[in-house]
């Protein structure tokens, strides 16, 4: 019988190398709103939301001036930030397009809304909110039935603060 995680497991830290620390803590904190928690000189930093030790570390050990992966490559598909309703989504959208970051894909989900984009290190990022588990659409077993329907961006930024 297959062993399971414990039902509060929930994914602590990503951890992403970087090819200029500087650039990449100014788009986690200016941007994403990630407050600096600890930096390391010139070579790693650590960033989070609400006084947490880390949501977020960078570094620079193995990628100072490197370039983002090729496309068709392994690796980090996209690191998903989840936000606790539609307006702090919504608060966090605004920022992305104050800072003039093109916008990859946004989807309504059925059990989340999420918007698609990019780092400056080309890392994909999601920001998305989750709707109440009662709300999930099932099918007629029980089971989960998630959907990729278009998410009207413009409605969602009037719900910004």
């Amino acid at each position: 019988m297959p062993q399971t995680a414990h039902p509060d497991t929930r994914i602590g830290h990503v951890h992403l190398k970087v090819a200029n620390l500087d650039r990449a803590i100014a788009f986690y904190s200016d941007v994403m709103g990630f407050e600096l928690q600890q930096r390391y000189g010139s070579q790693a930093a650590f960033l989070s939301a609400g006084g947490y030790h880390h949501h977020i570390g960078l570094n620079t050990w193995e990628s100072h001036g490197g370039t983002p992966p090729a496309p068709h490559h392994t690796g980090l598909y996209h690191v998903a930030f989840l936000y606790p309703d539609r307006p702090a989504l919504a608060d966090a959208l605004a920022r992305v397009v104050k800072a003039g970051i093109e916008i990859d894909g946004a989807a309504d989900h059925g059990v989340s809304e999420a918007i698609y984009f990019r780092d400056p290190d080309g890392n994909g990022i999601e920001i998305y909110r989750d709707r109440p588990q009662a709300d999930w659409p099932r099918d007629a077993e029980g089971m989960l039935k998630m959907s990729n329907a278009p998410l009207d961006l413009r409605a969602l930024l009037t719900e910004a603060a």
